[in-house]
């Protein structure tokens, strides 16, 4: 049995994957690799209209919703031309308008040059979940 304590351990495949891990990982955590920067300095908000520049071609949806509505679907194959279909808005509330179906603000419609358009009246702020 003496001889058995003095002959190494051998050590299966899964016990050698594990030290090697170990072994990078207290490597990797002894390493001050700066090349990074600090955490400080990254900024928390853009301080320009420039540090905004790469975001400006990226095409969003945006929708204004006037109300809605639910029916049943023999009541929406009734509907024909002239039809009104009530909103759950009263006239004169305010309508959401949604970006990428994001509620992002609230407001009123305008005649623009006899076109529809909309004054934003209330911005929403993000509700983090």
């Amino acid at each position: 049995m003496a001889e058995e304590e003095d002959k190494p351990k051998k050590k299966s495949v899964s016990e050698l994957a594990l030290d090697e891990i170990d072994g990078t990982a207290k490597k990797a955590a002894d390493d001050d690799d700066d090349s990074w920067g600090d955490a400080a300095d990254i900024p928390d908000k853009p301080r320009s209209a420039q540090d905004l520049e790469a975001v400006y071609d990226i095409p969003v949806r945006v929708s204004a919703v006037l109300g809605k509505s639910s029916m049943q679907v023999n009541e929406l194959l009734k509907l024909g031309r002239g039809a009104v279909v009530e909103l759950d808005r009263k006239v004169g509330e305010a309508i959401d308008i949604y970006v990428n179906d994001r509620l992002v603000a609230r407001g009123e419609v305008v005649v623009v040059d006899d076109r529809l358009g909309i004054t934003m009246t209330e911005i929403i702020k993000n509700q983090k979940a």
